[in-house]
């Protein structure tokens, strides 16, 4: 699909919008790293919150991720096109749950999120390949941010 038309389609309808991170997922190379970066200043605001508030919100935003990404990629007729980046946008906030609030912790979630994203190691490379829909688009990005959560906690122990 066309660039020019892709990005109408995502700007017409919010649930694409939501689905391509605020559109973050149309700019070109890497989508998902420029997904990553717009949950950071999320993340700032979300930081806030009580950590059970926190998981919550978290929890919620990615259980809807699974119907946004399903209908996005059902329409686009894309299983998991690289646009759609609500995966890692949730991805990054589980990363950074309870995690110290600062630039360097979010410098560090963000690099160690993208890492695991990238490189998928087992499971998360089976789950990619073994679950459709919605909850496939999902499930290897929240299992990445699970596993680079406890790499956070640990850090934060230790620094």
């Amino acid at each position: 699909m066309q660039k020019k038309k892709l990005a109408k389609i995502v700007f017409s309808n919010p649930i694409h919008l939501l689905a391509f991170g605020f559109g973050s997922g149309l700019l070109p190379k890497a989508p998902g790293t420029w997904g990553t970066l717009v949950a950071i200043p999320i993340w700032f605001y979300m930081a806030m919150l009580s950590v059970p508030l926190y998981l919550s919100l978290t929890i919620l935003l990615s259980i809807i991720g699974i119907a946004i990404c399903h209908y996005s990629a059902k329409k686009l007729g894309v299983h998991d096109h690289p646009g759609i980046v609500w995966d890692e946008i949730c991805g990054y906030l589980i990363t950074m749950a309870a995690a110290p609030y600062g630039i360097f912790w979010a410098l560090l979630g963000f690099l160690l999120f993208r890492i695991f994203d990238i490189l998928k190691p087992w499971p998360i490379k089976w789950l990619d390949k073994k679950v459709d829909g919605g909850f496939g688009i999902m499930i290897d990005d929240i299992l990445a941010g699970v596993f680079t959560c406890m790499i956070l906690q640990a850090a934060s122990l230790v620094f």
